[in-house]
């Protein structure tokens, strides 16, 4: 289905188009797909046509056009920003998408959920270990499972895991400029609590990009990437998931957003980085259809949605 018409990306497209010497304007062969080979200009000729329609000596000769891979790479910037046109909501996931995954905080969080089902149960850490990731497979969270069988406290929970240091984290400047820069509104959707969130936007910079925080508890413990979850959240923040994106490091929680037409993106490592997904996580690509883009970069990705950085391709 075609997507609506953006008068701001128009715009964003024909600075891209300005780029190029031998794109006369917003009706060129960059939007409709063509090569820079079939566009047709007077300067291509050698010879340069003055205001009066004779030719003169005097003009500068035309810039050398665009090697090909340059071309090539405007072209895909602008379709990128057209496959985000219609956006006026982004929504990000919080652990290891807002923040690199070797910065050592899911570690710390982890080792504190299994520190807690061994005081809670009496339990050796090994034992304690397996019961831990038995409730995340099964309830999507440990404190899903915890709440369901053994009707937990979840403030006490949430207070203990989230009890982390934070000093490993340092403000993302480049981050904070490329989600400020996203035309619309800007959510957190998470499994954690909304103190964690706070606390942890606030290490990184970007505690002010953001409307609000949907959390656990908002969630009514529901985690993603159950369904109900996500309407929740669209009716509490008045989200139309047709004119929203989703951000998130884990590919199961992508699904629903992606049925219900959200633009989805994952989130995963670079490359060397440590991957804190577990086995059942990491899907293979060829079973991604609810995934329109994966990158490892998510500052750069979305510059190249907003068309920042053109200059440097």
């Amino acid at each position: 289905m075609p997507l609506p018409p953006c008068s701001e990306t128009d715009a964003r497209i024909d600075a891209i188009a300005e780029l190029s010497p031998l794109v006369p304007g917003r009706d060129d062969k960059l939007r409709d797909g063509g090569r820079r080979d079939n566009v047709v200009d007077d300067n291509m000729s050698g010879n340069a046509v003055s205001g009066n329609g004779s030719v003169g000596d005097s003009v500068p000769e035309a810039p050398a056009p665009l090697p090909d891979a340059a071309w090539l790479q405007l072209e895909k910037r602008a379709a990128l920003m057209a496959q985000f046109a219609h956006v006026d909501t982004w929504v990000f996931d919080l652990d290891n998408t807002l923040y690199p995954s070797d910065s050592g905080l899911w570690p710390s969080i982890d080792q504190r959920i299994t520190l807690y089902l061994g005081k809670l149960f009496g339990l050796d850490g090994i034992s304690s270990r397996a019961l831990q990731k038995y409730y995340y497979q099964r309830y999507g969270t440990t404190l899903g499972g915890l709440v369901i069988d053994h009707a937990i406290s979840f403030e006490d929970y949430l207070s203990f895991v989230h009890d982390i240091d934070r000093s490993s984290l340092v403000p993302n400047l480049a981050l904070a400029e490329a989600i400020a820069a996203l035309p619309g509104r800007k959510l957190i959707l998470t499994n954690g609590s909304r103190d964690h969130a706070l606390r942890t936007t606030e290490a990184l910079g970007l505690a002010a990009m953001f409307e609000d925080i949907f959390d656990t508890v908002a969630a009514d413990l529901i985690p993603k990437p159950a369904s109900a979850t996500y309407q929740r959240f669209f009716e509490k923040h008045g989200v139309d998931p047709t004119r929203a994106a989703m951000f998130e490091d884990i590919a199961a929680n992508l699904v629903i957003p992606h049925e219900k037409g959200m633009r989805t993106t994952l989130v995963v490592p670079k490359p060397g980085q440590l991957d804190h997904r577990e086995a059942f996580e990491i899907v293979p690509s060829a079973h991604l259809h609810h995934v329109d883009f994966v990158t490892a970069d998510l500052d750069a990705f979305l510059r190249e949605i907003v068309g920042d950085g053109v200059a440097a391709a």
